[in-house]
C-alpha cells in the first residue's frame, strides 16, 4: 500500500490544529477557526517536494 501511494504521487500526513475556539468547546479555544485551518491548508497546498508521514501542528511538526 504504501509504495502505491508514493510513486502514485500522494502525500499523507496528519495535522493536529490545537485548541481552536469552536460551538463543540463553547468557543473557548486558544486559536480563531481560521488560524487552527492554516496548517492544514499548508500541507494540502505544498508543491512535490513537500513532506509525507508526518504529524503537523500549528508549531510545526509534531511528534508521533
Amino acid at each position: 500500500m504504501k509504495i502505491v501511494i508514493v510513486t502514485g504521487g500522494i502525500k499523507v500526513n496528519a495535522v493536529e490544529p490545537g485548541s481552536v475556539a469552536t460551538d463543540l468547546n463553547g468557543n473557548n479555544g486558544a486559536q480563531t477557526p481560521d488560524e487552527g485551518a492554516a496548517s492544514a491548508i499548508r500541507l494540502a497546498t505544498t508543491g512535490p517536494d513537500g513532506p509525507t508521514g508526518g504529524f503537523f501542528g500549528h508549531h510545526g511538526t509534531q511528534p508521533w
